[in-house]
């Protein structure tokens, strides 16, 4: 396994993280999650990603059991904003809200720290500078040590770093954005400042809901069961033209001895500065074909030749 420093921090995770939204779900058992767990750490993945909304809260409940005596092998994130329950001040990002959700999530994996602890989501109705001195607070007294922004547009990551700079504050040391072969807006504006700042960059939905697994065909319904059965997200990205393009990659990755997962995966891990990819696993086999990724490279000339696919022959 590969590990890529977390943005400029001094922590290393693996280049494949597992994320862990269906934690906590009737299909994921808390024998699957100790399984998929005990799996991670013998794989070498030690990047896990949750959030306390997953499951609102159960993820998290069943990753602190899981991870019991496991603390050391992992780097493990959690996130804040959305709502967690019904009163008024249950979400946002207010320093009330962080510092009850935080506490709430530590009594749920079982632990007096989070390693890395996202803002799940820009709070219009929360000055930021409330929200990163709370952050920072928080770093102080050792309940967290790194801090993540999710789902930011570029201006609003920058603006938070260069308050922090300026007042002394913990900064963002990772973005983590939507981003797949076909999901490329963070290109424009993100990427960039990432790049020139050394902030890291986790994509999650690296297999865009399931279809950059090549698991859905062109005129035949959705697997049953699958996400495409029902989810729109999915069913938007189910036109000619991405079928087209996702059979020209697909024959491409077989010519490479690969799977179309592990191109995907291995894609965004070739753009600077990804640090690592957020893979969901509900199944130990699942698992087990995503960490496999970590272990493809791309060439300069085979990123070249699936660019050129994607239709960036500049690049």
């Amino acid at each position: 396994m590969e590990y890529r420093q977390l943005g400029k921090s001094g922590t290393r995770v693996s280049v494949i993280g597992l994320g862990t939204n269906r934690f906590g779900t009737d299909a994921v058992t808390q024998d699957n999650v100790n399984a998929i767990i005990a799996a991670a750490q013998e794989r070498g993945v030690n990047f896990i990603d949750t959030a306390n909304v997953y499951q609102l809260g159960k993820s998290e409940e069943r990753l602190g059991i899981a991870l019991k005596g496991r603390w050391d092998k992992f780097v493990v994130a959690t996130k804040f904003v959305f709502a967690m329950g019904e009163g008024v001040n249950d979400k946002g990002a207010s320093r009330y809200h962080l510092q009850n959700a935080l506490d709430a999530s530590l009594r749920r994996l079982q632990t007096d720290h989070i390693d890395l602890y996202y803002v799940h989501g820009w709070d219009d109705t929360t000055p930021i500078d409330e929200t990163l001195r709370a952050l920072d607070d928080a770093v102080r007294a050792g309940k967290v040590r790194y801090l993540g922004a999710s789902q930011f547009a570029a201006w609003q990551l920058a603006y938070s770093n260069l308050l922090a700079e300026l007042r002394g504050w913990s900064s963002f040391v990772v973005s983590t954005s939507h981003y797949h072969m076909l999901e490329r807006e963070i290109e424009r504006e993100m990427l960039p400042y990432c790049r020139a700042h050394r902030v890291g960059v986790v994509p999650f939905f690296p297999l865009a809901g399931g279809f950059l697994t090549g698991k859905y065909q062109r005129g035949k319904p959705a697997p049953a069961g699958s996400r495409g059965e029902s989810s729109p997200y999915v069913q938007k990205l189910m036109t000619d033209a991405n079928f087209s393009l996702l059979e020209k990659l697909t024959a491409w990755a077989d010519a490479h001895g690969r799977t179309m997962s592990q191109l995907a995966h291995a894609w965004l891990l070739a753009q600077t500065p990804v640090c690592s990819v957020i893979s969901g696993a509900t199944s130990l086999d699942q698992f087990t074909a995503n960490a496999q990724a970590g272990d493809w490279k791309l060439s300069d000339a085979e990123l070249k030749e699936v660019n050129a696919i994607l239709g960036d022959e500049k690049k």
